[in-house]
């Protein structure tokens, strides 16, 4: 690989299922609890080196994982409410 993408034009996959969609919400929570942490959100900006001069703060990264946390939250909920099976019914005779 070289470097980060920029868009994900040319991105293909399927339907994250609902344990994905846990992982990603357990790793969101992971991140939230962490920047929460030892004063970490501290108004103190920082910037990824080779990031093109990017910078942020941790109170912006809290706010993005809280958007992000929300989104995948609601995608879970807009999956099948229940499932529906059928069986056959076959009777001794």
């Amino acid at each position: 690989m070289s470097g980060d993408l920029t868009d994900l034009s040319g991105m293909e996959g399927e339907a994250l299922t609902e344990k994905q969609i846990d992982g990603i919400l357990a790793q969101i929570d992971l991140d939230i609890a962490n920047l929460l942490r030892d004063g970490k959100l501290a108004a103190v900006k920082y910037s990824v080196p080779g990031a093109g001069g990017r910078s942020t703060d941790r109170a912006a990264n809290l706010q993005a994982l809280l958007e992000a946390r929300k989104y995948y939250a609601k995608l879970k909920e807009s999956g099948a409410a229940w499932e529906v099976s059928q069986g056959e019914n076959v009777s001794a005779e």
